[in-house]
């Protein structure tokens, strides 16, 4: 499998970020992750993280997994030539949204971002706010025009989830589902069967 390039921007939705990352590094893949400041301010208070660091994130050591700094916009995989499955948002911030609907890459998350829709590759992201704003729908439109898949971070309960962590399961497995990469995440519908 190529590689695959994960965000995680400042919006509320720290657990479906560490959840994510966790699945994508049990992967047999290279997982690059670039983490915004914002973003691991929110891991403070949301996950009880101090200062962001792999292991902390994920809870173990990962050798398949390389973090690149926020800003370095010339990191390799700022280039369309460095080959990659794609790249997935998560969560999605209503500025990230904003910033890379507008085509600007002023950091390494939003120009990774524009390299995978110019390079037509799958963008996946997924925003976790709500209400939204008639700017902020314009935004996910104009990102689903270009190519982007918008993946709320909104949960199923038709599988009759009895904790959080089912809820954010839900949510990492579509995700996961989009890339056609592997899981035993509960989000199949229906659960014992197919429809008839």
């Amino acid at each position: 499998m190529k590689p695959l390039v994960m965000g995680v921007t400042g919006a509320s939705g720290a657990p479906y970020a560490r959840r994510l990352a966790q699945c994508l590094a049990a992967q047999d893949l290279q997982l690059h992750l670039i983490v915004s400041p914002p973003a691991q301010r929110i891991m403070a208070s949301e996950l009880g993280l101090g200062e962001f660091s792999l292991e902390a994130f994920l809870g173990r050591p990962a050798e398949n997994v390389t973090v690149h700094p926020y800003h370095d916009v010339g990191a390799p995989i700022a280039s369309g030539s460095f080959l990659t499955a794609g790249m997935v948002i998560c969560p999605c911030s209503s500025h990230s949204l904003a910033t890379i609907a507008h085509g600007l890459g002023d950091n390494l998350v939003t120009r990774v971002a524009m390299v995978t829709l110019k390079e037509r590759r799958r963008l996946v992201l997924v925003p976790r706010e709500m209400p939204l704003s008639g700017i902020q729908i314009e935004n996910m439109l104009t990102l689903s025009r270009a190519g982007a898949i918008v993946c709320p971070a909104c949960p199923g309960f038709y599988m009759m989830p009895t904790s959080v962590d089912e809820l954010i399961d839900f949510v990492v497995g579509r995700v996961l589902d989009l890339f056609e990469l592997p899981h035993n995440l509960d989000t199949r519908w229906p659960p014992t069967g197919d429809v008839e």
